[in-house]
């Protein structure tokens, strides 16, 4: 059965904020601004990329792989999957 994804859609509002904070970030760096400073605002992009993984990672699970077990998926691949892609983020 071909799978249909979820959408996405919500995480886009944050994708275009975190653009944005990434132009600060890059700007901070040109005008030679202080380096703690740099690196807070860099936390602050890197937080709220966690929290647009996190909020793909829930789609994930409530779409995809509950889709997937109705489909006769076993549950193990999924978790095998989602092991494999959790251990390439840390």
């Amino acid at each position: 059965m071909r799978q249909i994804y979820p959408n996405h859609e919500s995480q886009l509002a944050r994708l275009n904020k975190i653009a944005g904070q990434l132009k600060g970030v890059r700007k901070m760096i040109e005008e030679r601004r202080y380096c703690v400073d740099i690196i807070s605002q860099i936390k602050a992009v890197t937080g709220a990329l966690e929290q647009v993984q996190m909020g793909v990672l829930e789609k994930h699970v409530h779409h995809c792989v509950r889709e997937s077990m109705e489909d006769g998926v076993e549950l193990d691949t999924k978790v095998e999957e989602l092991v494999r892609v959790l251990g390439k983020l840390g």
